[in-house]
């Protein structure tokens, strides 16, 4: 069994894994759907303002700390190779560094950006606005899945 500081850190990883999994699966399963209910002016304004207050350090310190905490459960688990769990730990690391970081670099930051450039009572913002809920929310969908994946794996890693 894993112990000591790295036990540690690996329940920081459950931990951190599990809370953006929270965030992540309540946006898919019913902020999105509230958001997408409201006439297209109302919506494309909440979800700007949904983005700005993502940014501040409340969400951030646990999302990108949880991405630095990834990166060094790998490592540790490269250099030190133990005897239990390696697998499940660096799975659990690729799943969110890939699964969850990578995903919002790629696919939600830049619908995030393309968002914030329109003035929500624009036709051109209403009309982006139902191309953005479905994309967004895929992809919403595939951070949530990765980042309950690796809280399970890091789970399986320390039992």
């Amino acid at each position: 069994m894993i112990e000591g500081p790295y036990f540690v850190l690996t329940v920081l990883g459950v931990l951190g894994t599990g809370l953006v999994a929270g965030v992540f699966c309540g946006f898919s399963t019913f902020v999105m759907r509230g958001l997408g209910a409201l006439p297209p002016a109302q919506g494309v304004a909440a979800m700007q303002s949904v983005n700005v207050a993502a940014l501040r350090p409340a969400f951030m310190s646990v999302f990108g700390g949880t991405a630095v905490l990834s990166v060094v459960i790998a490592v540790v688990t490269f250099v030190l190779w133990p005897e239990e769990g390696t697998v499940e730990l660096l799975l659990g690391s690729a799943l969110y560094l890939f699964g969850t970081f990578g995903v919002t670099a790629a696919a939600n930051v830049p619908r995030n950006e393309a968002l914030a450039k329109l003035d929500a009572g624009t036709a051109e913002a209403s009309a982006y606005w139902s191309t953005y809920l479905r994309e967004w929310t895929f992809w919403n969908h595939i951070r949530t899945v990765a980042s309950a994946a690796a809280t399970v794996s890091y789970v399986l890693a320390i039992t």
